[in-house]
C-alpha cells in the first residue's frame, strides 16, 4: 500500500496529464473479451467516469463476439469468418443487431450509470451515429469475396456526438453502421473505432483487449514494446518481430496517426485501472503509437 506521501506524488504526476487531456475527446475501443468479465467492466467503467469527471470528454465504442458466438450457437448458426471478418446472412445480422446493438450496448450504459455515470446508447433504436458501405474484400485470385452485410464506416454523425459529450455525458457506441439506403451492417469494431477517432479529431484512441500491447516475441509478456513510430513499427515489422495478425492492427494505428489523431494505445484492459494507468502516468503500461 501506498504511503500518503505516495499518494499525493501519484496525484501530483497525473496533474499535468490531466490538464493537458481536459475537454479533448478520448476514443475507447471495448473489446467484446472484456465485458463478461464483471469486475474487469467495472473498474474500466470507473476509470472511464474518473476521465469524464476530470474533463475528459470519453467516447466508447465497443464490439461483443463472445455473447454473438454464444447466441448464435444456441440458434444453432456456425459462425464463419472470412479475412477474419464474420460473415454474416440475414439470420447472423439479426442476432448481431439484438446482442451487440441492443442487449450488450444497453448493458454498458446501465452499469456505467449505477457507478454514477451518465451514458447514452447510440444505436438503432436511439440515434444511429455510424454510417458506410458495403465492405468489399478481394480474394487470392482476385475476385470479389461476399461478406453478406458487413461494411465499413465511411463518415459519422459528429453533431450528436460532440453535444452528449458537451452536455457530460458517454456516448456508447455499438459496431454497427447503417449504409445509404438504411441497411443494416456488422462492421468490425477496430475498424469502426479508428474511423470514429479521426472524424472527431481525437487526441487519442485506446484499444483495450487481452493482450499486454505489441510484443517483440508473442510467446513472452515481458517483451512488451512501449513505443512505436512509423519507421520503428516497419523495422519490426521487417524483422518478423511484428508479425501475422498484430501487423494490420499496427498499420492501422499508423495509419490513424497519420490522419491526425495524436496517439493511439494498446492495452490488457483486464488490468486493473488499466485506462488511467496508461492515459494519467508517465510510464503507461502498453504500447503506444505515436
Amino acid at each position: 500500500m501506498l504511503d500518503p506521501t505516495s499518494k499525493a506524488d501519484t496525484l501530483i504526476e497525473a496533474l499535468g496529464w490531466i490538464r493537458q487531456f481536459r475537454d479533448k475527446v478520448v476514443v475507447i475501443k471495448m473489446g467484446g473479451s472484456i465485458i463478461d468479465h464483471g469486475d474487469t467492466l467495472r473498474h474500466l467503467l470507473l476509470d472511464i467516469l474518473f476521465m469524464e469527471t476530470v474533463g475528459v470528454r470519453p467516447v466508447v465504442i465497443h464490439g461483443g463476439g463472445a455473447r454473438i458466438n454464444a447466441a448464435m450457437e444456441e440458434a444453432g448458426i456456425k459462425p464463419h469468418f472470412v479475412q477474419g471478418r464474420r460473415y454474416t446472412d440475414d439470420a447472423t445480422l439479426k442476432i448481431v443487431e439484438k446482442v451487440l446493438a441492443e442487449e450488450t450496448n444497453q448493458y454498458l450504459a446501465d452499469q456505467f450509470e449505477k457507478i454514477g455515470g451518465r451514458a447514452m446508447t447510440l444505436n438503432f433504436q436511439s440515434a444511429p451515429v455510424l454510417y458506410g458501405r458495403r465492405l468489399k474484400l478481394k480474394g487470392e485470385g482476385g475476385q470479389e469475396i461476399d461478406l453478406g452485410h458487413v461494411g465499413e464506416v465511411t463518415h459519422i454523425d459528429r453533431l450528436v456526438i460532440d453535444n452528449l459529450c458537451y452536455a457530460g455525458q458517454v456516448p456508447f457506441i455499438p459496431s454497427m453502421c447503417l449504409d445509404e439506403h438504411g441497411g443494416k451492417l456488422n462492421v468490425n469494431a477496430d475498424t469502426a473505432a479508428t474511423r470514429l477517432a479521426i472524424d472527431l479529431n481525437a487526441e487519442k484512441l485506446v484499444f483495450l483487449s487481452d493482450i499486454p500491447g505489441v510484443l517483440a516475441d508473442p510467446s513472452d509478456p515481458e517483451s512488451l514494446i512501449s513505443w512505436l513510430n512509423e519507421e520503428k513499427a516497419a523495422e519490426l515489422i521487417a524483422s518478423g518481430k511484428i508479425s501475422g495478425g498484430m501487423i494490420p492492427k499496427v498499420e492501422a494505428c499508423l495509419d490513424t496517426v497519420r490522419h491526425g489523431v495524436k496517439k493511439v494505445h494498446i492495452v490488457d484492459g483486464r488490468k486493473r485501472h488499466s485506462l488511467l494507468l496508461e492515459v494519467y502516468t508517465t510510464k503507461g503500461i502498453g504500447t503506444v503509437i505515436s
